[in-house]
């Protein structure tokens, strides 16, 4: 039984992972030459209601990539301006250990390799096409593309190609599967119909801020520097996709996380604005490049699926990550990866696929996703367990903890302790 994951980013590993705990063969395919896609700058974990998720995935049984982040964290148990007992992980290293990870599992990795077009008979894809013509067949597919990019995007909803780690001038540009189906492709709102939001952070090379705040930040992970009164722009902060971030603190000030580079907690920044701080006078972006003008815009390909993450229309077509729904995330495109990928394998079986109750984190962020999005038309609100509405609701119905005998407490009584790492073939 052949899964196909179209997309190497963090949901597209973690539904890899599950698809081949479950017993299938199983194969990726990934634009650019490298995995983990935004995970090669994100860099941020177990902040506020992603400690809980977090060990939910675990107790589940699918918690290799949580274990391999928690490994290479720089810093752990963090608190910055709205978040608590955050952890770092080094976005430097992090790519080849979770590719070999992978590929010790037999997960066959497929790097250079667009996926641009498919072939369906009635409601069922039968093989994807790639950019150079070749044609591979497969059982069940799974949707992890992810909604940034093409070019196109960032220049009609953004400020123009920042040159990020997607670098579709390189590797081309993102391809819609549930599009090529022919399937309704759904936007996010940053605005009355102005769609799309601004990635939430960039990166700064280390080397180019003074002494001082190097040494503070290899030391502390996280430094805070006042931006002047004068440059102060609180618009900023609604354009951003990341709304756990959209907090005043992160108008006003420079907020820097240490994850190898210096993370800094803003969409864009004018570089000779920045330039002005003491201690930053020789910044240079590394990631965008063009980050003193913008960032990648997402949020602009988003599935129609059910709670069991299947995409309506097409019977063997799961989704995760962002293409699930306007979900903000290392830890929530894990968590909705690993659920796709078992139930890709359940589909496989003609087992009926698992929908996580709403008793856990994951099962209600899911289902409260789709709710809002397809139910109330909610294009605007993004869902996320470290903070904006989501968190709330969390913390409002008690299912944020972080206490770790509680949470496998939890999955225990809902008999679901490890069922992801159950071989189903």
């Amino acid at each position: 039984m052949k899964v196909i994951i179209i997309g190497g980013g963090w949901s597209g590993c973690a539904a890899a992972i599950t698809a081949k705990k479950a017993g299938a063969e199983v194969h990726i395919f990934e634009k650019t030459d490298m995995l983990l896609g935004l995970g090669n700058i994100g860099g941020i974990m177990r902040n506020n209601g992603r400690f809980t998720a977090a060990e939910e995935i675990k107790a589940l049984g699918a918690g290799d990539l949580i274990n391999i982040t928690d490994n290479m964290s720089l810093h752990k148990n963090l608190d910055f301006p709205g978040h608590k007992h955050a952890w770092l992980y080094d976005v430097n290293n992090i790519e080849p250990v979770v590719k070999r990870h992978l590929e010790e599992m037999d997960i066959k990795i497929h790097t250079v390799k667009r996926v641009v077009d498919i072939e369906k008979k009635n409601r069922k894809i039968l093989g994807i096409y790639l950019c150079d013509g070749t044609y591979i067949k497969g059982d069940v597919f799974i949707e992890t593309t992810g909604s940034t990019g093409p070019m196109g995007n960032c220049l009609r909803y953004g400020n123009g190609c920042s040159m990020c780690v997607l670098r579709c001038p390189s590797f081309g540009p993102r391809v819609s599967i549930t599009k090529r189906a022919g399937l309704e492709d759904m936007k996010g709102e940053r605005a009355e119909e102005i769609y799309g939001a601004y990635s939430g952070s960039c990166k700064l090379s280390k080397e180019s801020l003074s002494e001082e705040i190097r040494n503070e930040l290899n030391e502390k992970g996280v430094v805070i520097l006042k931006v002047p009164i004068e440059d102060i722009d609180m618009d900023k902060l609604s354009k951003k996709v990341c709304q756990q971030y959209a907090l005043k603190e992160f108008a006003e000030n420079i907020i820097l996380l240490d994850t190898g580079y210096a993370k800094l907690m803003t969409s864009y920044y004018p570089l000779d604005k920045l330039r002005k701080i003491k201690g930053l006078e020789n910044a240079k972006y590394v990631d965008p490049y063009s980050g003193g003008k913008g960032n990648s815009i997402r949020y602009l390909s988003c599935a129609k699926r059910n709670n069991d993450l299947k995409v309506v229309g097409i019977d063997n077509l799961f989704c995760a990550g962002e293409k699930s729904g306007l979900f903000v995330g290392h830890t929530e495109a894990i968590c909705t990866g690993s659920l796709a990928g078992h139930n890709a394998v359940r589909y496989l079986k003609g087992i009926r696929t698992l929908v996580l109750p709403k008793k856990t984190a994951i099962g209600d962020i899911i289902s409260f996703a789709n709710y809002r999005f397809l139910k109330k038309n909610d294009k605007k609100s993004r869902y996320t367990f470290s903070g904006s509405i989501y968190f709330e609701r969390m913390k409002a119905i008690g299912l944020y903890t972080t206490d770790i005998d509680e949470i496998n407490e939890r999955i225990s009584n809902l008999g679901l302790y490890g069922i992801f790492d159950n071989k189903l073939i």
